[in-house]
């Protein structure tokens, strides 16, 4: 199918399902299009044992879609610029110590926690997967989403500093998350090879060290442009060659273009360079289209998300094995959150429970998804990707929906 067609149902569902969901739902963006269209798949599947025309031609819509390469490559360097572009820079400073031990200690820790007891659990319900495998299943679900995280908090209502935190941690920890996982994923696809940890170190080291380096040169180079320049139009145009040719660099030279996009937004949407650079106009337009670009490629991705259940194998095991995954990825966050919480809660005011409410906050979505798809047969595949699917629906639809009264609940008496 062209890409043009490709895009064109997915928006015209998007408007649709968005359109329900604001009229009759009220839901959050996130959770109401996923929701939505889950019942519309369903819908598919029972008048599929009527006529299955409608059925066989959804599959084949979506077998035509490479979501691993849409989300990865493309519509992700979008969402976390528009994400880190309308970030609290001046918190983001002074929470930047926590921030960077969740987004790395803690995702490295959560990966190994998962990989671990994924292995014994898998192997309990008569599912003999390799410790290798089982850890890249840790590496894939570890990060958090901050396209499912940002939305949902926006109507919660939670105090700045333990949003800032949550935000934060979910737009730097998918960079690093990916790294692990494609070194994870390097590893196991050469089971025979000999490892060369300081070789992993320098990939992990580049990756991520060399995507921040080019975000702050995309981020400063753009804003010494926009600086020079009184010109709504062609500012905004910038902050687009930024992010496209930002992320065509980032592949490139093998950098990290999440990290990259992050620090860039991070550094335009900043109070300093908006007060130099951007005049009130320029400010409004920069804004808006960037907000409009976020809402646009979210309900798109929730939409595919909720529509890939078509190509899931439901067997009796991966389907148990899902079920069991939630409360296990859920007790892993937890304890990989308590060290950095527990040593900088001595420097830092913490909201009481900040543990309690990150974990359940930390939302899965359409990234781990594209890592899961991204894996071969021989990696199990077809029953990660259930284990992914079910996490993540759990997540966005059973969290995301009590996450809102939990913060109000924990943090009423300190907002």
């Amino acid at each position: 199918m062209e890409y043009y067609s490709i895009a064109t149902i997915l928006i015209v569902l998007s408007g649709i399902f968005g359109y329900i969901n604001v009229k009759f739902l009220k839901l959050p963006i996130t959770i109401g299009l996923m929701l939505i269209t889950i019942v519309f798949t369903v819908a598919v599947v029972v008048i599929a044992q009527f006529d299955n025309s409608l059925l066989l031609r959804e599959k084949a819509f979506i077998s035509s879609i490479d979501f691993e390469t849409v989300l990865l490559d493309i519509m992700l360097s979008f969402l976390l610029f528009a994400g880190a572009l309308h970030t609290n820079f001046n918190q983001l400073k002074i929470q930047r110590g926590p921030i960077l031990a969740f987004a790395t200690l803690g995702v490295l820790v959560s990966t190994f926690l998962v990989g671990i007891v994924m292995f014994y659990v898998l192997q309990l319900i008569g599912l003999n997967i390799e410790f290798i495998y089982c850890l890249l299943f840790g590496a894939l679900i570890s990060p958090t989403d901050p396209i499912a995280v940002l939305g949902i908090l926006k109507k919660a209502g939670a105090p700045k500093k333990l949003e800032t935190k949550i935000v934060g941690e979910s737009l730097f920890n998918d960079g690093v998350g990916v790294v692990v996982f494609l070194t994870i994923f390097a590893i196991a696809a050469q089971p025979n090879a000999d490892i060369v940890f300081t070789d992993i170190a320098t990939l992990f080291g580049k990756e991520v060290f060399g995507g921040i380096a080019l975000g702050l040169i995309l981020g400063w180079v753009t804003y010494r442009l926009m600086k020079s320049i009184d010109n709504y139009e062609v500012e905004v145009i910038l902050t687009i060659a930024t992010v496209m040719g930002g992320t065509m660099l980032a592949h490139n030279f093998h950098l990290s273009a999440p990290l990259a996009m992050v620090t860039a937004g991070l550094i335009v949407g900043n109070d300093t360079v908006r007060n130099t650079a951007m005049s009130k106009t320029t400010e409004t337009y920069v804004d808006k289209f960037w907000e409009l670009v976020d809402v646009l490629l979210n309900t798109m991705l929730f939409v595919m998300i909720g529509m890939e259940m078509l190509i899931l194998t439901l067997e009796g095991k991966y389907i148990y094995a899902g079920l069991l995954a939630v409360p296990i990825i859920l007790m892993c966050r937890y304890i990989s959150l308590w060290l950095p919480i527990k040593f900088f809660s001595k420097r830092l005011d913490f909201v009481p429970k900040t543990n309690l409410i990150m974990t359940w906050g930390g939302l899965r979505g359409g990234i781990s998804i594209a890592l899961a798809l991204s894996l071969t047969q021989e990696m199990h595949r077809e029953l990660f990707l259930v284990i992914t699917y079910i996490v993540v629906i759990v997540s966005i639809v059973g969290q995301g929906l009590t996450v809102e009264p939990i913060i109000k609940r924990l943090t009423k008496k300190t907002v």
